[in-house]
């Protein structure tokens, strides 16, 4: 009885472990908005913007893994051991670099169509995706606390819609860049979770975003604006880091490590604190109106935050 009182704990704190890492990895990505509507301003193109983002990514995230401390099991651990991976895994990274660098691209180019909270908000179909990718092509049982949470906050997401009287038309292009973003997303997300590599978050991470930033060169060279040139003042230097660290790094590492914590389909639910993030930035930094809908919309997506939260407490 104690044998099993003590493996129920460790479980309990897994799983608040993971519902954690969600959060945070929805709120980091929540904040794309921010740093890319800045250096819009500045007269830079989307895969421009996403080149400064994710090379700070794989430069901040190598200094990561070089200053790593060994495994104290390891003999003879090299510098070069820190990044090495197996031959099998190198096809998948490339995939998951190729899947994220489609989101981003996709995503950061409907802000020319749509405002960057509302395609924040769309970008939410990615839970409901993932839960039918994951409960058709992997038979992984969708529970009714699940499809509550799902409902709850695809409603809060729909509350948050920021039209005028009657709503506005949305910009067709937009859309359709925004479910493709969302899609690429959720397919990240159930790769990353059927792939589950032996190798921690920041290796993962890592190879993503450097794969993610040759797939952004290649396209930026040949069909987008050209090779991405260097900053050209501090303001492109600084927004690309912020870039860089809390929607790329911070993000992607909280997320690899919610999803192999709790799974797939509740670490997307959790991501419905991004459009959330939005909203308070687009509120706080941009000027807009905190309506009584958007609060609605805020409180159902918290709701089902906390129920999702209680789900995974109480699945004991």
């Amino acid at each position: 009885m104690e044998l099993r009182a003590t493996e129920n704990r460790e479980r309990d704190s897994m799983s608040l472990k993971g519902f954690v890492f969600g959060c945070l990895a929805g709120i980091s990505y929540g904040t794309n908005p921010l740093g890319a509507l800045h250096l819009y301003r500045e007269g830079l193109t989307p895969e421009t913007v996403l080149c400064y983002r994710f090379g700070w990514a794989v430069l901040l995230l190598a200094l990561i893994l070089f200053f790593s401390k060994p495994k104290p099991a390891l003999s003879n651990y090299t510098v070069l051991d820190k990044f090495r991976i197996k031959k099998k895994e190198l096809p998948v990274l490339i995939v998951l670099g190729v899947l994220f660098a489609a989101c981003a691209l996709t995503l950061f180019a409907s802000f020319n169509y749509m405002s960057a909270g509302l395609a924040s908000t769309l970008l939410f179909l990615y839970p409901m995706e993932v839960a039918l990718i994951m409960g058709i092509f992997f038979r992984e049982k969708i529970s009714a606390k699940t499809v509550v949470s799902i409902a709850l906050s695809l409603g809060g997401v729909a509350l948050l819609y920021r039209g005028g009287d009657g709503g506005i038309p949305l910009s067709t292009v937009g859309v359709v860049l925004v479910f493709f973003s969302s899609l690429a997303y959720a397919i990240y997300i159930v790769v990353v979770n059927r792939f589950n590599p032996a190798m921690g978050a920041v290796k993962l991470t890592f190879y993503v975003m450097l794969f993610c930033l040759m797939t952004l060169l290649v396209y930026s060279a040949t069909l987008g604006s050209g090779f991405p040139p260097m900053p050209a003042n501090l303001a492109q230097l600084g927004w690309g880091f912020m870039l860089g660290l809390v929607p790329s790094v911070m993000s992607l590492v909280f997320m690899a490590k919610a999803v192999k914590l709790v799974g797939s389909t509740p670490t997307a639910i959790m991501g419905a604190l991004e459009p959330l993030t939005a909203v308070i930035i687009g509120v706080m930094v941009f000027g807009e109106i905190l309506t009584g809908r958007l609060v609605a919309g805020i409180v159902l997506i918290l709701v089902a935050v906390t129920l999702l939260a209680i789900k995974k407490q109480n699945r004991k």
